[in-house]
């Protein structure tokens, strides 16, 4: 399958060439697949906290500690 690129403006066009109900439809779709990606990076950035944790590589300390830290 070849890829063709779609500028932005195109991709606008194509949609609102779409009857009201596909338009809709396709929103619903988008955003579901944004939730669904955000969930996975999310799912991956827990499991390296918690991989990063498990080896003892995370610092433990209060807030002002971090901000002192942080101001350094």
């Amino acid at each position: 399958m070849s890829k063709t690129t779609v500028t932005f403006q195109d991709a606008l066009e194509i949609v609102e060439s779409l009857p009201e109900c596909q338009q809709e439809n396709l929103l619903d779709i988008i955003r579901h697949r944004l939730i669904a990606r955000r969930r996975q990076q999310l799912a991956k950035r827990i499991h390296q906290a918690r991989q990063e944790y498990a080896k003892g590589e995370v610092k433990k300390g209060s807030v002002a500690e971090l901000m002192k830290a942080l101001s350094k």
